[in-house]
């Protein structure tokens, strides 16, 4: 190569740089949870140079930020996916039940085989306004905590729920499905086999649902 030869950058620019990005972080905390989103790591998986990250984010901070609504999206879809999967009910009620049983389960089935994420989603201050409830929604466009919500109003429509005690039951099953999940993921639970979790988990659910 001579002097008069144009310099070879080995970077290249995005149509959506900032997706790019984005995705590059959800890959990072995958494997290490937030702690491991670096932005000069994100950009280098993204192909470009590390100051072209600041036009989409101005810090690290604003990276996890955005990797944080995300994986609370993954994990509105993986709870989406658990309702998907439910057979034919025989009735209402039943069906009710079973909706709000696979939020549960979806939202323990996700923090089990994505720790990482489960820890990014939970990192942070996530304030859930309305900007923000549209980038950590699932497929129909609801939040994790807003198909809980959903689930609590079908069984008080089904008359399995009292109206009187659907005020606030959300905060109360969240509240014991997430200390299970924390305690699988990163507490003293974490050795546990498989099957010895499923029944914790079904145990739970057992325990939420009478409460209710």
């Amino acid at each position: 190569m001579t002097s008069a030869d144009p310099v070879r950058r080995s970077t290249y620019r995005h149509g959506n740089l900032r997706q790019a990005l984005l995705e590059a972080g959800l890959e990072l905390a995958r494997a290490g949870g937030h702690d491991a989103v670096v932005l000069r790591e994100a950009t280098r998986r993204a192909g470009v140079a590390a100051n072209a990250a600041y036009r989409h984010f101005s810090d690290r901070d604003a990276l996890v930020h955005a990797v944080s609504l995300a994986a609370m999206g993954e994990l509105a879809h993986t709870m989406e996916a658990e309702q998907a999967t439910l057979p034919p009910s025989t009735g209402p009620a039943e069906a009710a039940r079973a909706r709000f049983r696979a939020v549960g389960t979806g939202y323990l089935r996700f923090a089990r085989t994505e720790p990482g994420l489960f820890r990014a989603a939970f990192y942070g201050r996530l304030d859930m306004t309305a900007a923000e409830a549209a980038e950590s929604a699932g497929a129909g466009g609801l939040t994790p905590f807003q198909l809980l919500g959903a689930a609590l109003d079908d069984l008080v429509a089904c008359g399995v729920l009292p109206a009187a005690r659907r005020p606030g039951a959300e905060f109360l099953a969240w509240s014991a499905v997430h200390g299970l999940a924390v305690l699988l993921v990163d507490g003293p639970l974490r050795a546990v086999q498989p099957d010895q979790a499923d029944e914790t988990t079904r145990l739970l659910l057992d325990m939420v649902e009478r409460g209710l």
